[in-house]
């Protein structure tokens, strides 16, 4: 038999006594293509029990090892796609002409079940006509034109909201998870702004005609800061845009937050959690 060397190995081929040289393989595996003529040399090893039942524990554990590898691309398949989803997350779109809201129905969708027959009534609101009350410990009041109050919003992925401002008056902070805000005066003049979740304050003085956009779900505020009434009039990109007003939100909910969780969180005494509760309480009737 040949002596090998130099990574030459000479091939059983007919009628050729040609040397074939190996060619160490690329760094990307290739297709390989064998020509039928050549008769692949098959040496059988004779292995010993031990080594037999060592290559089925290998075959086991590398079968174990693909099942999980396998578990986990599918994993981040679905992670990814539920990410996409989420960056894509808005009211659901109409799939037909209109659904306006079955305000009364027992059935929990996503929205609002759709009613059986319209009517123009689904579709107007007057309660953004006329000023709201502002005798209140904000002196802000807000009215809202959402699918609660104007059925035929189900689905259409927009609202409105008149904010009427004493002088002085103040929207306190607060969010809206579920939309951007647009807002424009009507009158007066106001210092409005928004904290990223850097906590970086944008902040701007707004007048009458201007506008000014809070992004979705971000901290922001309007206040009055002219000594006469003053009015907003507000956009946003949901039917149901919803409110959590921050100083409400954490010091008068039912079931209230507890004492040492504001204390520690506000550095202040439980007498002075004690005191912005009763303040914020709701009034009893």
């Amino acid at each position: 038999m040949p002596s090998l060397s130099h990574h030459t190995i000479l091939h059983s081929i007919p009628n050729s006594t040609t040397p074939y040289k190996y060619h160490p393989p690329p760094l990307f595996p290739c297709k390989v293509q064998v020509h039928q003529t050549i008769s692949p040399v098959r040496l059988k090893k004779v292995q010993s029990p031990n080594q037999a039942q060592g290559q089925q524990t290998d075959k086991q554990a590398s079968s174990t090892m693909n099942t999980k590898s396998s578990i986990l691309t599918l994993f981040s398949l679905l992670l990814l796609l539920l990410l996409a989803a989420s960056s894509f997350a808005a009211d659901p779109d109409l799939l037909q002409d209109l659904c306006v809201a079955d305000l009364s129905s027992s059935v929990k969708v996503n929205g609002f079940a759709c009613k059986a027959n319209a009517t123009g009534d689904d579709f107007f609101f007057q309660g953004l006509a006329s000023p709201g009350d502002t005798n209140n410990t904000m002196g802000s009041l807000v009215t809202a034109a959402n699918v609660e109050k104007i059925p035929g919003l189900n689905t259409l992925g927009i609202s409105m909201s008149r904010i009427d401002f004493a002088p002085g008056g103040l929207n306190p902070p607060h969010t809206h998870p579920r939309a951007t805000e647009m807002v424009f005066v009507l009158y007066g003049s106001f210092d409005v702004g928004f904290i990223t979740t850097a906590n970086k304050l944008v902040s701007k003085t707004i007048n009458k005609g201007e506008i000014f956009v809070f992004p979705r779900a971000l901290v922001h505020f309007q206040k009055n800061n002219g000594d006469a009434p003053a009015a907003l009039l507000s956009g946003f990109s949901s039917q149901l845009p919803g409110t959590q007003s921050i100083p409400t939100t954490l010091f008068a909910s039912s079931p209230t937050v507890p004492d040492h969780v504001l204390t520690r969180a506000f550095q202040i005494g439980t007498k002075e959690v004690e005191k912005i509760k009763s303040r914020l309480a709701p009034k009893k009737k």
